[in-house]
């Protein structure tokens, strides 16, 4: 099978965590531990999340005093990608002898008239309290909002088009390659008034850019996987719900919140949608479980998993 997942943020820094590169690198041998099952038997194409080092990168270059001026998100991103690439890379590389991994630093193609350049809504970098937030919005202009009970900073998250790599990954994968790619929802980019690509202040969801990417590459699997086992109908009420085996429609008449299962839940209905196929959200350390159909939230067309087909 053709498998896209996209790892969770928190499989590198959890809430809370301090970040040091010892602790992350730490993080994703483990994670790369309970990958590596499905890396070995399948075509895999790895994205991840790069929210917490955005914001530790961003801060750095705010108090750099060498600079004129910090350095764009978008140029932010591109470090990022560079910079956990490498760790999934080696670990990966470590893990898998003989099979060839590649990490890329990709461009994803947004909306210059998106209106989430308006509204900044995606969280980025380390909690504060809420005196610390606003401290620093009034020092470096940025924009901070409530995430649960500390407050982060938050920028514009467009909805991506395209990641504009995507025929190089697919020659790369079908080559046997696995390809860890779009790391951060990738690097956002727009053509401008002469078809150039220019890069853009904002940070695509991670997510929704692994679903185009997996439609994109025709995928027969699309796996989002965090740190929860599966996604909870009426969480936080006392109707409390593990969702098993459902569909796009079922999904979509729940609620679920912005900044968290939200983003999740659209980009595994979406893929599922505009393709057929399979896609599921759990726990990382349940991926090779959550495959075989006994783990996470399953999301087909029909709700039944595994097909026949892939058994």
């Amino acid at each position: 099978m053709r498998i896209v997942v996209a790892l969770g943020g928190n499989a590198l820094m959890r809430r809370g965590d301090r970040p040091d590169a010892d602790l992350q690198r730490a993080n994703v041998v483990a994670a790369v531990k309970s990958l590596a099952p499905l890396a070995a038997k399948h075509e895999m194409i790895l994205t991840h999340g790069n929210g917490p080092q955005v914001g530790v990168l961003a801060l750095e270059s705010v108090n750099d005093p060498n600079l004129t001026r910090p350095y764009p998100l978008d140029t932010i991103g591109a470090e990022t990608q560079g910079m956990i690439g490498y760790w999934i890379l080696q670990s990966l590389q470590n893990a898998l002898p003989g099979r060839q991994v590649l990490a890329m630093i990709n461009q994803t193609l947004v909306s210059a008239v998106d209106p989430a350049f308006e509204e900044p809504a995606k969280f980025v970098g380390q909690v504060y309290t809420h005196e610390e937030a606003v401290r620093l919005a009034r020092e470096f202009g940025w924009t901070v909002k409530p995430d649960g009970e500390h407050w982060r900073r938050v920028v514009p998250s467009p909805r991506p088009q395209r990641v504009i790599e995507t025929r190089l990954i697919h020659q790369l994968v079908r080559a046997g390659t696995v390809v860890v790619c779009a790391g951060g929802g990738g690097v956002p980019v727009f053509r401008n008034d002469v078809g150039q690509l220019e890069g853009v202040e904002a940070v695509i969801d991670k997510d929704l850019t692994a679903a185009v990417l997996a439609e994109a590459l025709e995928a027969d699997a699309f796996l989002i996987l965090t740190d929860v086992p599966r996604v909870l109908r009426g969480y936080g009420t006392p109707q409390e719900e593990e969702i098993k085996h459902t569909t796009p429609h079922e999904l979509r008449s729940e609620r679920f919140p912005a900044g968290s299962m939200g983003p999740k839940v659209e980009a595994a209905a979406g893929f599922v949608e505009r393709t057929g196929d399979m896609a599921a959200i759990g726990r990382l350390d349940q991926c090779v479980q959550i495959l075989d159909g006994t783990a996470g939230t399953i999301v087909t067309p029909n709700a039944t998993w595994p097909l026949a087909s892939t058994l």
